[in-house]
């Protein structure tokens, strides 16, 4: 039994305090996301949707304990019926929606409870990438944060060509990955093993293809060992291979689907830093060459240091995700969702006359 007011928030609840709005109020649709950067991201994924009938309010689960993350997120729709089973939508419903991360939910089709939950929910959206932090280091959009933080337009890195190598180069390791996390042997191989072996470590913006060869020396290592550890695991790998292409994991585009966090950490933000450091060089030579006084020289300078930005800060606010078919993909599934409520609610008041008619004697 509920102990509290607060504990009785459904969607149901939402919806009666919509009516009592009036017919023609906007309805509020209650969002939950797992942290305080996500409301920003979800933000941008759901603006597009809002209109004179319909506006989201994206917030996190609590306000009460500042309880975060993607377990609070999907506890806040864990129910259980009178035996005792979960139930996969609980307080959740058309006016209270829940926008987590996939991490490897997505992935694992099914495979654990929490998997299940993600997918398997109508009241549930998730990233299809691992997490909002791949979204930001989307490969086509980060020369753009460049000039952000340099103002410096010059295109000495091909972001793109790089993050499709470095993609092929581990994706034959996070099918392995992938498939250990299903069958239940990751601790023989967890994220955070495979985040170790794919850091590229001593990159080079004039010779990156030298932290690529790394990679597939270390990721080559690293497959030859798990083979000797599960030597008939051959038709289960080959199997899984073809089955996440088939989810759109493919081999030029595995660093969306890796941990969030350690791509944004540990290889977008120090390669971004190394070029970007090469473009300010450039920007401050440049003004260092120019033909003018030592005094104006010195204000030039002193204007471009005090706008340039933090590079972490520049990823974050980073919407150049937006073009990424994954997004638009998620925008998809909000969309075809939103269009069949509205069918439902239509059907509803559609039938709402004639369920009178049978129920009521006719008038004289």
């Amino acid at each position: 039994m509920a102990k509290s007011l607060k504990d009785n928030i459904n969607s149901q609840y939402i919806e009666a305090a919509n009516l009592l709005r009036g017919k023609n109020a906007r309805k509020r649709i209650v969002v939950y996301v797992e942290s305080y950067d996500d409301i920003y991201f979800w933000r941008t994924v759901l603006s597009r949707f809002e209109n004179e009938k319909r506006y989201f309010e994206v917030m996190l689960p609590s306000k009460v304990n500042l309880t975060r993350g993607k377990k609070s997120v999907l506890m806040n729709f864990i129910s259980h019926n009178s035996q005792g089973a979960s139930s996969t939508n609980g307080p959740l419903g058309t006016d209270m929606i829940a926008c987590v991360d996939a991490d490897y939910d997505y992935l694992l089709q099914r495979a654990t409870d929490q998997s299940k939950r993600v997918i398997d929910s109508p009241y549930v959206f998730h990233t299809y990438v691992y997490a909002i932090e791949n979204y930001q280091c989307y490969a086509p959009s980060l020369h753009d944060v460049c000039v952000a933080v340099t103002l410096n337009d010059h295109r000495i890195f091909d972001f793109r060509l790089y993050f499709q190598l470095f993609s092929e180069a581990i994706f034959p390791l996070f099918v392995w990955n992938i498939m250990l996390y299903r069958n239940g042997n990751y601790p023989r191989f967890s994220i955070s093993d495979f985040n170790r072996v794919t850091e590229p470590g001593g990159f080079n913006v004039q010779t990156p293809e030298a932290s690529i060869n790394n990679i597939k020396r270390k990721v080559g290592v690293k497959i030859r060992e798990l083979q000797r550890q599960f030597p008939d695991a051959k038709e289960e790998y080959l199997k899984l291979k073809d089955e996440i292409k088939r989810l759109g994991v493919t081999p030029q585009t595995t660093y969306l689907y890796i941990q969030g966090h350690h791509l944004f950490d540990s290889v977008v933000a120090p390669i971004l830093t190394k070029v970007c450091n090469v473009l300010r060089q450039e920007r401050q030579q440049e003004i260092y060459q120019a033909k003018a006084h030592r005094m104006q020289k010195r204000n030039e300078m002193s204007c471009y240091e005090n706008s340039r930005q933090d590079i972490k800060t520049m990823l974050k606010k980073n919407t150049g995700y937006m073009m990424c078919p994954l997004f638009q993909q998620l925008q998809a599934d909000i969309s075809r969702y939103l269009d069949a409520q509205g069918a439902v609610r239509q059907t509803d008041r559609r039938e709402a006359p004639a369920a009178c008619a049978a129920a009521c004697p006719p008038c004289t």
